[in-house]
């Protein structure tokens, strides 16, 4: 008598898929870039106003779903110091390697959104297209917002990027941009 093994359980599902994937924050001081970082880092936020020196990364891992299976994708976030003449000194390192971006105003400062257009700029004219993901942040301050919709919609018009607007206070819409970039740079749920 021959004892065989037990067959093999089918393997219906894949494995999940891993990919690391080089994320950039820019962005004029004050609009909450670091803030955005750490409520989609810790799931929390900090009163204290904390400026960036030189250049931080954070990691963050998404779980973004597809048909046939998951796919994982730890976010290497890297936040640097809002100001372009920061930038423009080390904007090779800064940008080498970057895969998506997320440009960052301040919905109750205008001048942040004006600014943008310098910020956009300067990346694409280093790394070219990417996809860039454009978020009004501090929505959690209605009184005091001095940009509208069209207004944002017409400043960014010739760069083609989708706007979301977030809280890093709240928590409103941050993990969702952050996937929505992941989903962006991964061929947003095509054939993974």
């Amino acid at each position: 008598m021959t004892h065989s093994s037990p067959p093999e359980p089918s393997r219906s599902l894949a494995e999940p898929k891993l990919y690391r994937i080089k994320v950039c924050l820019i962005g004029e001081q004050g609009v909450g870039k670091t803030s955005l970082v750490h409520r989609l880092v810790s799931g929390s936020f900090d009163e204290s106003y904390i400026r960036t020196l030189g250049m931080r990364v954070s990691k963050k891992t998404v779980t973004l779903d597809r048909p046939s299976s998951s796919v994982h994708a730890d976010l290497m976030v890297s936040d640097i110091m809002g100001n372009r003449t920061f930038l423009n000194l080390f904007k090779e390192a800064y940008f080498e390697a970057t895969q998506g971006v997320l440009a960052v105003f301040d919905v109750t400062r205008r001048d942040t959104l004006l600014a943008l257009e310098a910020w956009i700029s300067a990346l694409l004219d280093r790394v070219g297209l990417v996809p860039v993901l454009t978020l009004g942040n501090k929505i959690d301050i209605p009184g005091r917002r001095e940009t509208s919709d069209a207004e944002v919609a017409e400043v960014l018009r010739r760069y083609d990027c989708p706007v979301q607007y977030t809280s890093a206070k709240t928590g409103e819409n941050v993990e969702e941009a952050f996937r929505g970039l992941a989903e962006a740079i991964l061929g947003g749920g095509g054939g993974l």
